[in-house]
């Protein structure tokens, strides 16, 4: 049997004997399918391919970026949190192997992982098997979950505490279980959040988005944003971090509050004349 993954938004399927006729995450609106049609590998046709290897940067005290190189799938960045001995894996990426283990084992381990939304679920039953961990996802998402396991813990409500200071929220969005997790202690103690793209860092890293599909450019509605914006003001952050190795460095919290209202009178049709 074997567990293959779509190449399109690396996310691995559990055990079959034969190919996935579709992906089921890349045939909804939020996804997309190419042009040329679903592609799937597995993880050990991308570790013998050695094509593949991914980067571990120290971005700041306690806080460590992984990327892979080249880019796979959708190609996002997750992030090791080390907090006052206990370190959480947010968000996830497709590829590792030995190499990867091993730093960060030396990085000393990972206690517990979390994802944001359904399209970074990736290979995070692989990440769980090894380290021997527990996968927190909202239940508000279990319907995406591909590759069930007995290392997957289901959360619910608004918030849940993995460790004094580390926290999760749900602000939805995106996906209805769509998460985002707050670091006390980052930023020297001023805060952070880690937003995966439920909270998306654009071009201009002054200010932020917020998207039902990014791919093919479904915006929220007004209500929504409107209560993202709001549960946001409460939690106490300087810096944000987002999925794309995007950063606000400072008074992030406030660039969210003045890029939701400004996305507000967008859609009003008060920002501009077209």
């Amino acid at each position: 049997m074997t567990n293959f993954i779509c190449q399109t938004c690396g996310v691995q399927y559990t055990d079959q004997g034969e190919q996935p006729s579709c992906c089921v995450i890349c045939e909804e609106e939020r996804q997309y399918v190419l042009p040329s049609g679903q592609n799937w590998t597995t993880l050990e046709e991308m570790q013998n391919s050695n094509l593949y290897n991914n980067n571990i940067v120290k971005e700041e005290k306690g806080l460590y970026s992984l990327t892979t190189n080249p880019t796979f799938a959708i190609g996002q960045t997750a992030y090791l949190v080390q907090h006052n001995g206990f370190n959480v894996l947010w968000d996830c990426i497709t590829y590792m192997d030995d190499e990867t283990i091993s730093k960060i084992k030396n990085l000393g381990g990972i206690d517990a992982i979390a994802v944001s939304h359904p399209h970074f679920y990736s290979t995070i039953v692989e990440w769980a098997k090894i380290f021997d961990v527990p996968v927190y996802l909202h239940e508000d998402d279990r319907q995406w979950v591909i590759r069930p396991h007995e290392n997957l813990h289901f959360w619910s409500g608004e918030e849940f505490s993995l460790k004094e200071g580390l926290t999760l929220y749900r602000l939805g969005g995106h996906f209805k279980g769509g998460s985002v997790l707050h670091w006390s202690e980052g930023n020297e103690g001023k805060g952070s959040l880690l937003s995966g793209d439920i909270i998306q860092v654009v071009a201009d890293q002054n200010w932020v988005s917020f998207m039902y599909s990014y791919p093919n450019l479904i915006p929220l509605p007004i209500k929504k944003v409107e209560e993202i914006a709001e549960k946001v003001k409460l939690i106490p952050f300087n810096r944000l971090y987002n999925a794309f190795h995007r950063k606000i460095f400072n008074n992030a919290n406030q660039a969210v509050q003045k890029s939701a209202t400004r996305y507000i009178k967008a859609l009003e049709g008060e920002l501009f004349q077209t």
